[in-house]
């Protein structure tokens, strides 16, 4: 069997069920689970919708715009919360050893995407000898367009006050907001063609998924040329 995301994610949660303290976790199921439960899926960004042009900024130097990123065909977006975030740090080397290869080999470029300033997002680069680019989404600009942002519930704001860290370690900016995790396909014409948008970030899109996403644009874009 392939290598599962979601597996190593469930490997994460029990880690935690067996050394956290239960008010710990506690803080942290619970404001998954609400986010699930408050959901607004159908507001999330959707296939059929169109981009309107925006800038990332690579966190190597320069910048990256919609135009550049679909200028041959599709591009992949990958949302992720911070440089810090534990799951990040799995979900990041995943995608690294079973999307960003096939990707490659297809001419589409991938680009994992975080509010995080560039100065402290690029850890996350370096850690793990990413061979995708990672981006900053200035204040959240393009995750608040996609309407999957999201705001830290009371107790995960104290929980983060706690450990020392303030809404601009982790999110660039002055409020407790970050991406829900997201997976977006979108074509040579800025049209989205696959979004697969999880309020849990222990639950994360697989690979496969987004290949077959990429594969059939590309077939259709062939079939049409």
């Amino acid at each position: 069997m392939s290598e599962s995301l979601n597996i190593l994610l469930a490997e994460l949660h029990a880690y935690r069920e067996a050394n956290w303290s239960p008010a710990a976790l506690k803080v942290n199921i619970d404001q998954r689970a609400t986010l699930v439960k408050e959901a607004a899926r159908r507001r999330f960004v959707q296939p059929g919708d169109r981009v309107a042009p925006f800038s990332l900024v690579d966190v190597e130097g320069g910048s990256l715009t919609l135009s550049d990123l679909t200028a041959s065909g599709p591009a992949v977006l990958v949302f992720f919360r911070f440089a810090g975030c534990p799951a990040c740090n799995i979900a990041l080397p995943y995608y690294n050893r079973r999307l960003a290869p096939r990707l490659a080999a297809l001419g589409v470029p991938l680009v994992g995407v975080s509010p995080q300033r560039p100065e402290k997002l690029v850890d996350i680069k370096r850690h793990h000898a990413l061979d995708f680019t990672i981006a900053t989404d200035v204040g959240g600009a393009l995750g608040r367009r996609f309407d999957i942002l999201y705001e830290f519930d009371e107790p995960s704001k104290q929980a983060a006050a706690a450990s020392g860290a303030s809404p601009g370690d982790i999110t660039g900016a002055d409020a407790w907001e970050l991406p829900q995790p997201a997976a977006i396909v979108i074509d040579r014409d800025h049209i989205v063609r696959f979004a697969d948008v999880s309020p849990d970030w222990l639950k994360r899109s697989e690979a496969p998924d987004v290949i077959g996403a990429v594969e059939a644009v590309l077939a259709g874009a062939s079939k049409a040329a």
